[in-house]
Order: structure tokens, then sequence, then C-alpha cells
């Protein structure tokens, strides 16, 4: 085995389809990076040969005859808890996207995604990055935010944000290493938004590259580990 081969992120895809699962093992094949070790065509088989083969990542539908996508989830992550599990779906039910979730999914995207996209969510996944795709993101923040605050537009401001977050910080002891600037502000309201890097780097008109630096910086002063934390850390604040 190669040295390139050795460093491959070996993915297993699940899928009852066998028309869609074939097609994401091909595009997923000419990625760099990537090695497609099996696919399955249940959740059943996807625990058997995750057992066996121990991947590092499993995209996993979940609609599937046997033993559906969330139930092989979280037995899965049970068994074999290094397999980072992205479910790869056309369903974007409010009921799936808790449950796959709960039941330890690194994140939920839809099957519409780009083949670029989803070869660099099958990196990401690998290293502990959890994902949401953009429009559930936003489901989630709609569903989390109260109705009264959806009605207010934008009445916090950025300094009022900042302050916030500098006092939440200080009152349940999480250490701020300084305020937060206003670009970094900018693109934490995105992010709660589900903008993408992309989404987010057109609009303030700066590189993919600063967006993730920015991220990078602002999860680490606020202790947050990704989007779905980000979101969840904003709406707690009452800011959206």
């Amino acid at each position: 085995m190669s040295k390139l081969e050795k460093q491959s992120i070996r993915v297993l895809v699940v899928d009852d389809q066998q028309l869609v699962r074939d097609g994401i093992a091909s595009l997923l094949h000419v990625q760099d990076g990537i090695e497609v070790i099996a696919t399955a065509t249940n959740g059943q088989q996807a625990l058997e040969i995750a057992v066996t083969l121990e991947p590092d990542v499993i995209l996993m539908d979940v609609r599937m005859p046997v033993m559906d996508g969330v139930e092989a989830t979280g037995k899965i992550r049970q068994q074999v808890p290094a397999c980072h599990i992205l479910v790869l779906t056309t369903f974007d039910d409010d009921e799936y996207i808790k449950d796959a979730l709960q039941a330890g999914a690194s994140g939920y995207l839809l099957k519409d995604i780009p083949a670029a996209d989803l070869a660099l969510a099958v990196h990401a996944a690998a290293q502990g990055i959890y994902q949401l795709d953009p429009s559930i993101a936003g489901k989630m923040l709609a569903a989390f935010t109260p109705a009264k605050q959806k009605d207010k537009s934008q009445a916090s401001t950025s300094a009022g944000l900042s302050n916030a977050i500098n006092y939440a910080n200080k009152a349940s002891g999480t250490t701020n290493t300084g305020e937060l600037t206003r670009r970094e502000i900018e693109i934490l309201r995105l992010i709660a938004t589900g903008a993408t890097n992309r989404e987010i780097a057109e609009q303030l008109v700066i590189s993919e590259g600063t967006v993730k630096n920015h991220i990078s910086n602002v999860f680490s002063r606020l202790g947050l580990r990704d989007r779905t934390q980000a979101v969840m850390y904003i709406r707690e604040l009452g800011l959206l």
C-alpha cells in the first residue's frame, strides 16, 4: 500500500438505491485523499461492514429497508466510536434531523450537494468537524428562535452582541481572550443564518481562507465546537 493510500480517508457509502449508491461511490473515487472501501444497501449491512472494516467516514442514507439510517447510526457509533457518520439524504424532515444528530451523526447533508463540496464534507467529517446543510441550519435556527424575536429586525447591534457574548462568558466562567472584532461578529451572525463559508466570503467580499481563519478564532474564543453550537449559543443569548 502506497503512502497516499495510507493517508486516504476510508469511506463506506450506504444507500438502498443502487444507482445513487454507485454514483456517490464513483464521484468520491476520483477525489484526492478519499478511498471508498465498500458500499451497503441498508443499515444492518452497514453495521456489519463498519464493525469489520472500521471506515473513517460513513455516508448514510435515512430511509432504508431492514434497518434505517438513524438506527444504524446509533449502533455503529456504539460499536465503532472512531467512525464519523454523515447523513446524506433527500429528506429534510425535522424528526429525521433531530433523531440522526441525537444518534451520533456528525452532520446532516442533502443529496443535491455538489460533488466537490461532498468531498470537502468527507474530509471535514474525518477531522471531527460537525456539518449541517445550509437549509438544515436555517431550519434549526427558525425552530429554536422564539416568534417574538423573529419579528425583530436586527434590534441588536454588533456592539450589543459583543457585549452580550462577553457578559455571558464572564457569567459562565468561560475564558474570553478579548472582545470580538466587528468582522468576527458579522461572520458569527452569518453562520447563525446557515450561510456557508463560500456565501460568507461572497457577502463580505473576502476570501474563503480568511473566513475559515475568523471562524477558527471565534470558536476558540467562545469554546464552541461547531456551527450547530454557534447557532445554539446565539439563540440562547436571545439575539436572533
